[in-house]
């Protein structure tokens, strides 16, 4: 299978977070949005004390990613999303608040918890999709923590009397994996839409609404659903992290994809990379990463990342389910570390 694109290698810049108020030109609005914020947080409060808050909004947590951030700490850009169709205004307040898992009123004896981070920025409903995607993001140590998302219709300037706003409150658990110490391993293996070369990087208020354009050079899109048509390709991007470096600070890396087809009952051939009821369909080149194929001023001491990935067409891919394996060999420690990709493939 030929590999029709590969992403090229980089240095990753800062990954960037701020949780605060986005900055808004309407300042009636801001106003507004900054007091939801607090009546949200409000409704956070119940939520940490396990008040019933509904669901009116239908929002709903789709996916999270994990990345190497700054300061020892990883970055964790996520996405919910909330049905349109259930709102009766067309713009919303979105509060979201990160606490750790251990840390709840019940174990404090009190609902006095210290966010990680809080974040509260206004939404737009006009020509939204249904259901409407949006992705924000924090920055945390290795752990677990509770994630607590707030949606609020903003009380139009002319409200009819009675007028109640819906609201809903989310909790989700996230488990942060630890990425500074010495062992190989790989951010998130993001499945991609798109992956858009940005001209400069975003400013923080920018980064708030748009946290997969974190790396700097790009924004990645992740992809609605693993449920890919025959028509698309399939796109995936992570970076590896903590490999050793020669003499001149270059890693020596190969990265093998191997694409096994679900076929129940069916026993791999000897060396095949795929498991009991799947069945060897494909694999592209490996790639490599040493001081051959990398910049010369690539230099894992200066904190320079390894990014890589591939986007495969999909047309020849007969339909059903399918898992990537993807194999991260670092040659001069003598590890390896695998990651699984599971997608299925449809006519349309």
């Amino acid at each position: 299978m030929a590999r029709r694109r590969v992403f090229a290698i980089g240095v990753a810049s800062a990954v960037l977070l701020s949780a605060g108020l986005y900055a808004q030109d309407d300042k009636k609005l801001e106003e507004a949005v900054n007091k939801d914020g607090k009546d949200l947080a409000k409704l956070a409060d119940a939520a940490l004390l396990a008040k019933s808050t509904g669901n009116d909004l239908n929002v709903t947590w789709v996916s999270q990613d994990f990345l190497k951030g700054p300061d020892n700490k990883e970055y964790v850009p996520f996405t919910i999303s909330i049905d349109p169709t259930k709102a009766t205004t067309p713009n919303l307040t979105l509060y979201w608040r990160v606490v750790p898992a251990s840390e709840t009123p019940a174990a404090k004896k009190d609902d006095k918890v210290k966010p990680v981070t809080e974040g509260v920025t206004p939404v737009t409903l006009a020509g939204a999709a249904n259901p409407m995607r949006l992705s924000r993001s924090f920055v945390s140590p290795a752990g677990n923590y509770d994630v607590y998302v707030a949606v609020k219709e903003l009380t139009p300037d002319k409200a009819p009397k009675g007028f109640v706003p819906k609201t809903t409150v989310l909790k989700h658990t996230v488990a942060v994996p630890e990425f500074w110490n010495s062992e190989l391993t790989t951010s998130s293996v993001i499945l991609a839409d798109k992956i858009n070369p940005l001209p400069a990087p975003l400013t923080p208020q920018q980064l708030v609404e748009r946290p997969y354009a974190a790396l700097g050079v790009m924004e990645i899109v992740p992809t609605a659903s693993s449920k890919l048509s025959k028509k698309s390709e399939l796109s995936v991007f992570f970076l590896i992290y903590n490999p050793k470096g020669d003499s001149g600070q270059k890693p020596d890396v190969n990265i093998e994809y191997n694409f096994c087809q679900a076929m129940p009952g069916n026993q791999p051939e000897s060396g095949d990379p795929c498991k009991p009821g799947e069945k060897f369909y494909n694999k592209t080149d490996p790639q490599v990463m040493n001081a051959s194929t990398l910049p010369p001023a690539f230099d894992l001491s200066m904190g320079h990342q390894l990014q890589t990935g591939q986007a495969v067409p999909l047309s020849g891919f007969p339909e059903g389910d399918y898992r990537l394996e993807i194999k991260v060999t670092d040659k001069l420690a003598n590890k390896t570390v695998t990651r699984d990709v599971n997608f299925s493939v449809s006519a349309s």
